[in-house]
Order: structure tokens, then C-alpha cells, then sequence
């Protein structure tokens, strides 16, 4: 499904990634563990096309997007990948609702469309009752499902989470875990997920450790 070729990327003269082989498959919870500094956010940003590696391929479902342009990326981005990020980049003026429609919007879905997805996806989570309040109005719990709900928007090849779980309490943490392994369940969804946490490691299929911009074998 995702598969990437000797990806190398620098920043100034600092080398990140040093030529990184890697493969996720359809239905996966691929962990990426590894120290602070290993280059894990790197890798998930580059596997997410929001950055380019210097070097190597990034080949996504066929499509090699190393050759897309910036605009047909970005599409390609929408439609094909959902983010979760640690602290859940939710639009602070809009409602639950609203961010769960704006990815949808953007891909040109109409809004009475969007809406009814937006209440969909909010009901599997458990927050309808939560739809119209404002992130400022949800607990931690409940903003990071709706970032979750907002990743599943236009039905994405691939969730990929940047320590989703970091921000939040135990209880939180845990019913955060269980949701993705239900989502595999349910629907199939693929995770590739970057994480401190070796509870949530060990439950993964497969665990990709980084160790100073390789992968340790």
C-alpha cells in the first residue's frame, strides 16, 4: 500500500533520515517508536506528503508522489490521508461539527453532504451531543475524538497520528488506543502512528523502531 525507497532528508547540515526502506500494508497498526531526535515526526510527514524527502521514492497506492505537483498534492492529500496530531489542530472558531465538514468542504463535497457525514462520523464516536460546542467547550478526550472524526472525513487510505495520545490522561489514553484497533476492526482502517507509548506499541501489529535516522533491525 505505502512503500518507500532509501529516503534521505536533511535539514542544513543536520542528516535526519538516512535511508530509510519501509512498508506499510492495507489494515495495518504500524507503531513508529524510537528516542527524541530519531527522526519519527520526519518520516510520518514524509510518508504524509506534507514534506518531500531529498532523496528516494515515496510510492503511495501506485502512485509514485514524488512526481505530483504542489496542487495535485495536495488533492491527493485530502482525499487519500487523515492527520491526527498530539494536540488536535482543531479550528478554535468553528464547532465539532464544522471541523469534522471542513475537509470535506474542501474536496468539494456540498454542505448538506458534509453535514451528514460530519453527524455521522460524530455519532460513531459518541459525541453527537457535542456536535454544535466549540473545542474550547470539549474536554481533551472528546477534542481528540473529533480530530480523529475530522481524519475520517473523506474515508482515507491511511490515518497517520503524530502522538495522539501524548496530551491526554490514562483513562483518555486508553479509550484513544481502543478506538484505533476498533477502526481497524470495523472498517480496515491502516494507522501508521508515532508514539512514546510502549503500551500502545506492543498492541500494533508491527513496531518501527528509529534510531539516529535509521531503522534499528
Amino acid at each position: 500500500m505505502i512503500k518507500l525507497e532509501n529516503i534521505t532528508k536533511s535539514f542544513g547540515s543536520l542528516q535526519v533520515l538516512k535511508g530509510i526502506d519501509l512498508e506499510i500494508r492495507e489494515g495495518e497498526v504500524v507503531a513508529i517508536a524510537g528516542p527524541s531526535g530519531a527522526g519519527k515526526t520526519t518520516l510520518l510527514q514524509i510518508i504524509g506528503t506534507l514534506d518531500r524527502p531529498d532523496g528516494g521514492r515515496v510510492w503511495f497506492e501506485g502512485v509514485d508522489t514524488g512526481t505530483l505537483k504542489e496542487r495535485e498534492l495536495a488533492r491527493f492529500r485530502n482525499r487519500r490521508i487523515g492527520f491526527v496530531f498530539q494536540f488536535h489542530q482543531l479550528l478554535p472558531e468553528f464547532t465539532a461539527a464544522e471541523n469534522v465538514m471542513m475537509p470535506l468542504l474542501i474536496a468539494g463535497q456540498g454542505m448538506q453532504a458534509a453535514a451528514r457525514r460530519a453527524g455521522e462520523l460524530l455519532s460513531f464516536m459518541g459525541l453527537s451531543a457535542r456536535a454544535g460546542h466549540k473545542p474550547s467547550e470539549l474536554s481533551g478526550g472528546e477534542r481528540q475524538r473529533v480530530a480523529v472524526a475530522r481524519a475520517l472525513a473523506n474515508k482515507p487510505s491511511v490515518i497517520l497520528a503524530d502522538e495522539p495520545s501524548g496530551s491526554l490522561d490514562t483513562q483518555n489514553r486508553e479509550e484513544l488506543h481502543r478506538l484505533f484497533f476498533r477502526l481497524r476492526e470495523e472498517f480496515g482502517q491502516t494507522f501508521a502512528i508515532v508514539t512514546h507509548d510502549e503500551q500502545l506499541a506492543a498492541m500494533s501489529d508491527r513496531t518501527i523502531r528509529l534510531v539516529d535516522g535509521r531503522i534499528s533491525r
